[in-house]
């Protein structure tokens, strides 16, 4: 999918947006060139090729979504490197355990990030936003606009913008003269032939600090997913595709679409909507919330994801003109799992959240607990979505995945097909997935996974007996976090609450919403924290 990318840049009215902007009044206008974005690839291609970068070395990632972003995963590809993601919204010390597990060789940062790490720190934190001194993890280059402060630029071949490009874009110089014409960098960048199985792409999921877990994507298993997702959504040629992540933009480009970046704010996001009348549009569900409560209008196929997505609320999105409204289950194990449509989500009448179909080549089985062990009987050539996993009595168990573009692996462990997803979920007789809640203790808040155990060691200062990180319902199917905090005896709470503060200052965006005191419940033989009766007691203390 990648290198089908790479040559529609190239070939395919290279004269054409490919990424487009709005501005605060909706007005819409192109951010980078299809052959454009093409020639930046190349670019960076030959940047990280003259550092002496090659197959199998890992370049850490921390660059806004966009044109940028997406050019350095091409050129990543075409030499076979493999990326890792850097979230910065992990706070510093989970993000600093888990570039000592990746090990990259180079890390590129926008002269955000690097801010973030630096001198505006203590602005970004209100953001939720935290990264520790990346220079003291590692060579750091600079991808874009470079300001004081900042490492050294990754430039790209060349030294002109391109023409669409204003003074506060961003994404100034690299670029040749010849720029828009689909041509290619003079003297040509080719990359390396011969790469199809080795490692595309690190992602970090769960862990702690002290063991963060990261999720392992080869090229033919992330070529599979972007091809799950082109025959799932079928863009064409010459529309507007309204989204701004990896998986919306490589599978649109490579359609012919252009994709527009949605806007942040839920007004100016309806503007953008009704200038552009996108063919298809991805929004979390709480962008789709936000963008209602403004009175956006919708066209075509709406698509949701990241978070719960309940019939409700597919339904008002097409009261608000969309064809179809569309919510898709997905990990970052395997992206896209499964898919369901409005209609038929409103007409299933059974318990659980109906996801839908696993998609074409995904596999679905039930697990009898936690081990992972397959229920069902048979051998791994069993159809799965056939309803043969019966896993425990009621007809649940934990919900095991495979199919093409599964992860390859968990850094450091060894390749295991079968996902295990952590949620509890029954098949009905013609295969379609039906979840009946999570059996981790993950806590998704605003489209954001959140794993507890990142960051609860943080929690446990002096005067802190115990501490848990628990998700309350906040009622619109997302979740609120809490930190149950239990104080030695004789600690005073004032004092107490005062030094929490640095530590949840460094939580970035999993701060919680809520910090209360009282006794963690314990269960069982070992007296571990008994996280459904946490969660409970700080429910009914919240509504207080």
């Amino acid at each position: 999918m990648l290198e089908r990318l790479a040559h529609a840049l190239r070939t395919v009215h290279p004269d054409r947006p490919a990424v487009l902007r709005h501005t605060r009044t909706g007005a819409v206008r192109p951010v980078i060139r299809r052959g454009e974005l093409a020639d930046l690839a190349d670019g960076y291609g030959a940047a990280l090729h003259a550092r002496g970068l090659g197959p199998g070395a890992t370049v850490g990632v921390a660059v806004r979504p966009g044109p940028r972003a997406l050019a350095v995963m091409l050129a990543a590809h075409r030499l076979g490197l493999r990326i890792a993601v850097l979230d910065p919204t992990a706070g510093p010390d989970v993000l600093a355990a888990r570039l000592a597990l990746a090990h990259p060789d180079l890390v590129l940062a926008d002269a955000a990030a690097q801010a973030v790490a630096g001198w505006a720190g203590p602005l970004a934190r209100r953001a939720d936003l935290a990264l520790p001194r990346l220079a003291a993890l590692g060579p750091v280059a600079t991808l874009g606009r470079r300001l004081p402060g900042c490492a050294p630029r990754l430039r790209p071949a060349g030294a002109a913008p391109p023409a669409a490009f204003g003074a506060g874009d961003g994404l100034d110089g690299g670029i040749r003269d010849g720029i828009g014409s689909g041509s290619g960098i003079a003297g040509g960048f080719d990359g390396i032939d011969g790469i199809d199985g080795d490692d595309a792409v690190i992602v970090f999921t769960s862990g702690t600090t002290a063991r963060p877990r990261a999720v392992v994507h080869t090229r033919d298993g992330l070529a599979a997913g972007l091809r799950t997702v082109a025959d799932l959504v079928a863009p064409r040629p010459g529309t507007v595709v309204l989204g701004g992540t990896f998986f919306v933009l490589v599978p649109a480009l490579a359609a012919g679409a252009a994709v527009a970046l949605p806007a942040r704010r839920p007004a100016a996001l309806g503007r953008q909507l009704a200038r552009l009348a996108p063919s298809h549009t991805y929004l979390t569900p709480p962008q789709l919330r936000a963008a209602l409560a403004a009175g956006a209008r919708f066209t075509g196929r709406v698509w949701t994801g990241s978070a719960p997505a309940d019939a409700g609320l597919l339904r008002r999105v097409k009261q608000s003109g969309a064809e179809q409204a569309w919510s898709v289950y997905a990990l970052t194990e395997l992206f896209p799992a499964a898919a369901v449509e409005e209609a038929d989500k409103s007409a299933y009448d059974g318990d659980g959240d109906l996801v839908g179909a696993p998609l074409p080549g995904v596999r679905a089985r039930l697990a009898d607990d936690g081990s992972g062990k397959r229920s069902g009987g048979g051998g791994d050539d069993d159809s799965t979505g056939d309803g043969t996993g019966t896993g425990s009595g009621d007809g649940t168990g934990e919900l095991l995945l495979t199919g093409p573009g599964v992860r390859h692996r968990y850094l450091g462990e060894e390749p295991d097909p079968w996902v295990r997803t952590g949620d509890r979920a029954g098949l009905t007789p013609d295969g379609r997935i039906v979840l009946a809640g999570r059996l981790k203790d993950m806590v998704l808040r605003r489209a954001e996974n959140i794993y507890p155990g990142l960051y609860e060691p943080a929690l446990h200062l002096p005067g802190v007996e115990l501490a848990v990180l628990v998700g309350v319902p906040a009622g619109d199917g997302d979740e609120r976090l809490v930190a149950l905090v239990q104080p030695a005896p004789g600690t005073d709470p004032r004092r107490l609450r005062a030094a929490l503060r640095g530590p949840l200052d460094r939580m970035g965006a999993a701060r919680p919403d809520a910090v209360l005191f009282g006794e963690v419940p314990l269960a069982g033989r070992s007296r571990k924290p008994d996280r459904a009766a946490a969660a409970a007691h700080c429910a009914r203390e919240l509504t207080r």
